[in-house]
C-alpha cells in the first residue's frame, strides 16, 4: 500500500490521510518485524545510496526552503539548523551506513536465568511498533529518524517542520527508494504531507491505537504540547538549558577551548552550552579570558555582577537568563561558590539534557558525574558531543531528557521494547 503524498484540502481530507498513514504503518510494522538482519541493511544501504544519488534534488528542494525561511527573517541560528549543503548531505547517508553497520537488536537476549522448578526465562529485544516523530527545522532528522526506526523494525510516522517542508519531502523519496529496492515496504517510512498542525494533535491522539509511542524533537512549546495532550507514551525531548562549569581545578586553555567549542561551534543544536557557570575560586585567573574569547568569537554574553566586573562589555542578566535555551550565540554567565553551588544551579534551572565540568580535580569531577541528574554528563569534553553520531549510534531521533528507558540519545536499541520467553518442560504452577 502506498499513502499518497498529494496535499490535504480540508479537515475531513486530514483525518482520512492520517488514518490511511497509520493503517498501513502497522501492516509495515508487522513485516518489518519479521524482517531478517540482512534485509533490513540491505534496505539502509539502498537508502544511503539513493541520499546520495538525489543530491541535487535535495538542494534544490532545500534551496526553496531556505528562500521562504530568509524572507520569514528566521534567525540566523534557525537557518544554520534548516541549511542543507554537500558536507551535511553526505553526513545523513554516511550516518545511514553506520546505522547499518550496528549489530540488529531485534531478537538480543539481554538477559537469561533458570527458575528452580527448571523453567528457562529470557529477556529478548522487540521492536515497539509504529514510532510517531514529530520535529522542527532540521531536515536531517529525517533520514536519522526512518533509518532508525527500521534498524529497529519499526515504521515510522514523521512530522517535519513546515520550515523544511520541501527538504524533508525530498529526503524521505530517496528512503521511499531504499525501501523498494530491499523489497520492504515503502510504508515503514512515511511522511505528513502537510503543513497543517492538526496534524500534529492527530498523531498526539494515537490515531484509533496505532501509534505506540511519539518523539517530538523541536522547542518548548512543542515538547509542552506533546506533553500535555499524547495520548501514547512520550520519548521526551526537552530544551538542552546546558552548562559548563569551570572549577578552580581547571586548565585554563582547556576551559577556553571547551567553553568556546560548548557555545559557538554550532549555536542552534540542543547541545549547546546556554550557561557558563565559573568557580568564585578560579574567578581571578578564569573569568576575564572567558568572556573576552566568548565575546571576541561574536558571542553576546549576560552576566552577573562579577561577571559584568570582568568585563565592561557584559551585558546584565535577568533572572529569565538562567534557565533560557538560546540557540544562538548569546551565553549567560555566573560565578558560584564551588562545585556544589554549580550543581544547585544546575538543579535549579537546567533541563536536564547536557552538563559538563572543566576540572583536574578528579574527586569533584566525580560529584559532579554522580549528582548531576542530566541524560548527559561530561567531564573534560564539549557538551556538543550531546549527540547521537558522536556516540556511535549512527544517528539520534533525538535526547530524551526524561527517566524512561529512553534516556539521552535515543538510537536503536532505545527504540526496541522487550518481552520474556519462558520455557518449560510440562511445569504447573501448584
Amino acid at each position: 500500500m502506498t499513502v499518497s503524498l498529494k496535499p490535504v484540502e480540508n479537515q475531513s481530507d486530514l483525518t482520512s490521510t492520517l488514518t490511511d498513514i497509520a493503517a498501513a504503518a502497522t501492516t509495515a510494522a508487522r513485516a518489518l518485524a519479521r524482517a531478517p538482519a540482512d534485509q533490513k541493511n540491505r534496505a539502509l544501504a539502498a537508502m544511503a545510496r539513493a541520499i546520495r544519488d538525489s543530491e541535487a534534488e535535495i538542494l534544490a528542494a532545500n534551496a526553496e526552503d531556505m528562500a521562504v525561511a530568509k524572507t520569514a527573517g528566521l534567525s540566523g541560528a534557525l537557518i544554520d539548523r534548516l541549511l542543507l549543503d554537500h558536507k551535511r548531505v553526505a553526513a545523513m547517508a554516511d550516518g545511514i551506513e553506520v546505522i547499518r553497520d550496528l549489530a540488529d537488536p531485534v531478537g538480543a537476549v539481554t538477559e537469561r536465568w533458570t527458575r528452580p522448578n527448571g523453567m528457562t526465562i529470557e529477556r529478548v529485544r522487540v521492536p515497539i511498533g509504529v514510532i510517531g516523530i514529530i520535529y522542527e527545522s532540521r531536515p536531517n532528522v529525517t533520514a536519522d529518524a526512518g533509518a532508525l526506526c527500521v534498524k529497529a523494525g519499526n515504521a515510522a510516522i514523521l512530522r517535519g517542520g513546515s520550515d523544511s517542508f520541501h527538504s524533508s519531502r525530498a529526503i524521505h523519496a530517496a528512503l521511499a527508494r531504499g525501501l523498494r529496492d530491499a523489497g520492504l515496504p515503502e510504508t515503514a517510512i512515511q511522511l505528513v504531507p502537510t503543513r497543517d498542525r492538526a496534524a500534529v494533535g492527530l498523531m498526539l491522539s494515537g490515531l484509533d491505537g496505532r501509534i505506540d509511542v511519539i518523539v517530538p524533537r523541536g522547542g518548548r512549546s512543542l515538547v509542552e504540547r506533546v506533553q500535555r495532550e499524547a495520548r501514547v507514551p512520550v520519548f521526551a525531548h526537552l530544551e538542552g538549558v546546558n552548562h559548563v562549569y569551570v572549577d578552580k581545578a581547571a586548565t585554563p586553555d582547556m576551559a577556553r577551548s571547551i567553553v568556546l567549542n560548548a557555545k559557538m561551534r554550532r549555536t542552534g543544536i540542543c547541545g549547546a552550552a546556554e550557561t557558563l557557570l565559573v568557580d568564585r575560586a578560579a574567578a581571578d585567573a578564569q573569568l576575564k579570558p572567558l568572556i573576552g574569547t566568548l565575546i571576541e568569537a561574536g558571542c553576546e554574553v549576560r552576566g552577573d555582577t562579577a561577571a559584568q566586573g570582568a568585563d565592561s562589555r557584559v551585558k546584565p542578566a535577568a533572572e529569565a537568563d538562567w534557565s533560557t535555551e538560546y540557540l544562538d550565540a548569546i551565553i549567560a554567565v555566573k560565578v558560584v561558590d564551588g562545585v556544589d553551588a554549580a550543581i544547585d544551579h544546575i538543579e535549579r534551572y537546567g533541563s536536564h539534557h547536557t552538563d559538563a565540568i572543566v576540572t583536574e580535580d578528579q574527586a569533584t569531577a566525580d560529584k559532579f558525574l554522580q549528582q548531576v541528574d542530566s541524560a548527559i554528563v561530561l567531564h573534560n569534553a564539549s557538551t556538543q558531543f550531546a549527540d547521537g553520531g558522536e556516540f556511535g549510534f549512527g544517528a539520534e531521533i533525538g535526547i530524551a531528557t526524561g527517566k524512561m528507558h529512553a534516556r539521552g540519545p535515543v538510537g536503536v536499541e532505545q527504540l526496541t521494547s522487550f518481552k520474556y520467553r519462558v520455557r518449560g518442560t510440562g511445569q504447573t504452577r501448584p
